[in-house]
């Protein structure tokens, strides 16, 4: 299916589902990969319905002190995830967990409420922090009643296991093993999916307006990324990347200019 500029699609083809019947087919569909001629350099020419690539507020960014300014009208993120059926998808250019049309849990950002609607790995990391990349990056993208998205975003250095991944160990190597079939997506059950150690006070917090950070780039996304970095493995690593083909298995986007734009932090701490 060609990419179609329109929400519902890509809420369903990108954002929220982001698999098609067979991956040699998706990644047909897709027409971008993370290097060469269809490189994200590329991405905002290879459709017409890419063209907001090319926008002045897109992500990711580098989180450099000397562009984030402090906000103390700003409150705890309030997140409240609860435990539910979920699935976990080769989407092609990410390997991500989907829940299955339910309602995950909420976030509430200036008392708007946002679903909960899928979460996705990025390696390595796309945002950094004062130029410093991290071996991966998790997304957690939510939806508001109006269609306005916001992402949550955490960041992983090398160390011990996560706990999360480590409960989808056999999953993973399971969704590896999986052989394309034509009339069948890559996805395997995960059943009941705890999601509770996703919702722990956050003490401190980057928010700024940006993208999303793969085409087709959508604008006015609100990033919330979490100033607590977790750890993650290398093995882990590896997990998540060993079902993408070559041009995904490193999917990360290249740093967007600022252009001007405000990232704002909130520091309980300090």
């Amino acid at each position: 299916m060609a990419p179609i500029i329109s929400f519902s699609i890509l809420v369903v083809a990108l954002l929220l589902v982001g698999s098609s019947a067979c991956i040699v087919e998706e990644l047909k569909s897709l027409g971008f990969t993370y290097s060469g001629v269809t490189g994200p350099q590329k991405w905002a020419s290879l459709s017409p319905h890419f063209s907001a690539c090319n926008g002045k507020r897109q992500s990711p960014l580098n989180l450099a002190k000397d562009n984030v300014i402090r906000n103390r009208n700003f409150k705890p993120l309030i997140r409240n995830y609860i435990v539910l059926n979920a699935t976990l998808y080769n989407n092609g250019f990410n390997i991500g967990v989907h829940f299955d049309g339910q309602v995950a849990g909420t976030l509430v950002i200036d008392g708007k409420n946002y679903t909960l609607k899928q979460m996705h790995w990025h390696s390595p990391s796309e945002h950094r922090i004062n130029g410093v990349q991290y071996p991966a990056e998790l997304h957690l993208v939510h939806l508001a009643p109006d269609n306005s998205i916001s992402v949550v975003a955490i960041l992983f250095r090398y160390g011990k296991d996560d706990a999360f991944l480590s409960k989808i160990k056999d999953k993973l190597t399971e969704l590896a093993e999986e052989v394309c079939r034509r009339d069948e997506d890559a996805h395997v059950p995960l059943g009941t999916t705890d999601m509770k150690e996703f919702d722990k006070r956050t003490r401190k917090y980057w928010r700024y307006v940006g993208s999303l950070s793969s085409p087709p780039c959508t604008e006015n996304v609100i990033w919330n990324i979490l100033g607590k970095v977790r750890y993650i493995s290398k093995a882990q690593i590896d997990a998540i990347k060993a079902p993408l083909g070559a041009d995904y298995k490193n999917n990360s986007r290249p740093l967007q200019p600022l252009n001007g734009r405000k990232i704002e932090l909130f520091n309980e701490l300090s």
